[in-house]
């Protein structure tokens, strides 16, 4: 394949990736969406699983009547440059605006990349830290962006330490794909930059279909796990991409082998032009109640809907009480409590 990031349609022409007949709808397609795909899923781009994440498409360019630039509500609960107080004990942090990839459904798809919204100032930064500062109920920052794991041992550093001078943040959270999609960037400086924190930090690892958690990914996860540092998983629901019961069950697999907690199995959101990756919630909830009784609950994610305009997240599986019965993982109803 290639050892550079590809970042045009040209150059995903010149590897056979898309089309030349393409290309001029996959040039508008990147002049409006970033376009990232890194040797590591380069050499996963004959899946369907994987490509299908990453590789623009003509489809991009239709935009639905429901779909928003802002899905989830960001702005709306922004109370200072890249904080989002959305929860009371909570806040994300948005250090960056940049990925190591950029996926075709993300809801941040107008805000990031080269042309996205500009990175956070130092002076920014210090409003942030000191918006945290004042507000003693927040017992988590997630740290999001963008990815902050492109951003350099020494930059990660200084926002550990930062946040760890301020007591009431007890907890620290990283989101990210960096440990399946640059694997090599996961060195040991740089879990040494996370651990400056000295409290509790957890990272969240992005991932959509088992082949992304390749032998080089998982050794990137076990130094973060070995250090002491716990992960979870974060997927999306995607048409094509993981809709079957046999590729999430691999998928939620291969990270509690790996040792992440699948977390989230998130509905995709109203982001603009990503219609054709996304499922009904109905799919999703059959999807779970076929994986119920026969996965192991330890890899069971919950499914989540982040309500459009900033309402937050709620789970939207499927529901097993039916007035007064109960149904097992085999669709049988129960009475209970038993008469």
């Amino acid at each position: 394949m290639t050892a550079q990031t590809l970042r045009t349609p040209k150059a995903l022409a010149e590897l056979g990736l898309v089309s030349p007949d393409e290309l001029p709808a996959l040039e508008r397609v990147a002049a409006q969406y970033a376009v990232a795909i890194t040797p590591a899923m380069l050499e996963l781009s004959a899946e369907p699983g994987v490509s299908r994440q990453f590789v623009p498409s003509a489809a991009e360019l239709e935009v639905g009547a429901n779909e928003l630039p802002d899905p989830i509500g960001d702005e709306a609960h922004s109370p200072v440059e890249g904080v989002v107080h959305r929860y009371p004990d909570r806040v994300l942090l948005k250090a960056n605006h940049a990925c190591a990839v950029y996926c075709r459904f993300c809801f941040r798809r107008e805000m990031v990349g080269p042309d996205g919204v500009r990175p956070l100032s130092r002076t920014a930064f210090d409003a942030a830290f000191g918006y945290v500062a004042a507000n003693p109920q927040i017992w988590e920052v997630i740290v999001t962006g963008g990815d902050p794991f492109i951003l350099s041992p020494r930059r990660l550093a200084h926002i550990a330490e930062r946040l760890a001078a301020i007591p009431h943040v007890k907890v620290l959270r990283f989101h990210t794909r960096v440990p399946a999609v640059a694997p090599e960037r996961v060195t040991d400086d740089f879990v040494a930059a996370l651990k400056r924190f000295e409290r509790a930090v957890y990272v969240a690892l992005h991932a959509n279909h088992a082949s992304e958690l390749t032998p080089q990914a998982r050794a990137a996860c076990a130094k973060l796990v070995d250090a002491g540092i716990p992960m979870l998983g974060q997927t999306v629901l995607l048409k094509g991409v993981n809709d079957t019961p046999a590729a999430l069950e691999a998928l939620f697999r291969a990270m509690v082998e790996t040792r992440l907690k699948p977390y989230y199995l998130h509905h995709a959101d109203l982001a603009p032009g990503t219609s054709h990756l996304r499922t009904g919630i109905a799919e999703g909830q059959a999807l779970m109640r076929d994986l119920r009784g026969r996965l192991s609950g330890v890899a069971q994610p919950t499914y989540v809907l982040d309500i459009p305009g900033g309402h937050g997240k709620v789970p939207v599986g499927p529901c097993y009480l039916h007035g007064g019965e109960v149904e097992d993982p085999g669709g049988e109803r129960h009475t209970y409590p038993p008469q």
